[in-house]
């Protein structure tokens, strides 16, 4: 019963929440018809998260980890003040290639930034500071990512960690994998980190949303 709940819950929310459209649903297409992976994809939720909290915040330079096929940055860069910019990075050579097509199709191209390599590498020379990072790349170097970007991000930023279940893997003792560990000591090493507040969100598939500590708690 309470997985058959648990299925329409979210569901009911899919319903309401609200759809992609014009080239970003196209994009949304493109990727589930022509990818082999479109899971990598940011879901509905997920995507919808990102621009509420950009939205919210006022956040006006964004770092994204993983770009994939370019669906999420859209996303990021259509909710964006005029002049904030989302810097993505991506070190599949195939999925840049993708995503700058879609991004030069784009009314807000000239807001992104798409930088190829390998993403530790690449922040280690970005200055920041960041107002959002969204990290949606390889499971194995969360922990990495997360100690990478903390340090550049704005005093009222915030980092937003995607793929936290890994499909329930996370959540099943039996699997014990490169990528699933490195999601388990993601969790671990933020929940302990004293520097930062957490909340681990149920939507989508796991989303982890980091913080600087408050200075009164």
């Amino acid at each position: 019963m309470a997985e058959l709940i648990a299925r329409a819950a979210v569901e009911f929310a899919g319903e309401r929440t609200t759809a992609f459209a014009d080239q970003i649903a196209s994009v949304a297409a493109w990727t589930q018809e022509h990818t082999s992976a479109p899971g990598m994809m940011s879901g509905l939720a997920e995507a919808r998260l990102l621009e509420a909290l950009i939205v919210i915040s006022g956040a006006r330079q964004v770092l994204e980890i993983g770009t994939f096929t370019g669906l999420g940055t859209l996303v990021m860069a259509a909710a964006l003040p005029e002049g904030g910019r989302v810097t993505t990075l991506e070190v599949d050579a195939e999925n840049a290639a993708v995503a700058r097509g879609h991004f030069e199709a784009s009314p807000h191209a000239g807001r992104i930034e798409l930088i190829e390599g390998d993403a530790l590498e690449t922040v280690a020379g970005l200055d920041g500071p960041f107002d959002l990072v969204y990290i949606d790349a390889w499971k194995t170097d969360y922990p990495k990512y997360y100690e990478a970007v903390l340090p550049k991000l704005s005093p009222r930023g915030i980092i937003v960690g995607d793929n936290l279940f890994r499909g329930g893997t996370t959540l099943d003792s039996s699997v014990d994998d490169e990528a699933t560990q490195g999601m388990r000591e993601f969790a671990r090493r933020v929940q302990a980190d004293e520097r930062v507040h957490n909340v681990l969100l149920t939507i989508g598939d796991g989303v982890m949303l980091v913080w600087h500590r408050p200075v009164s708690a």
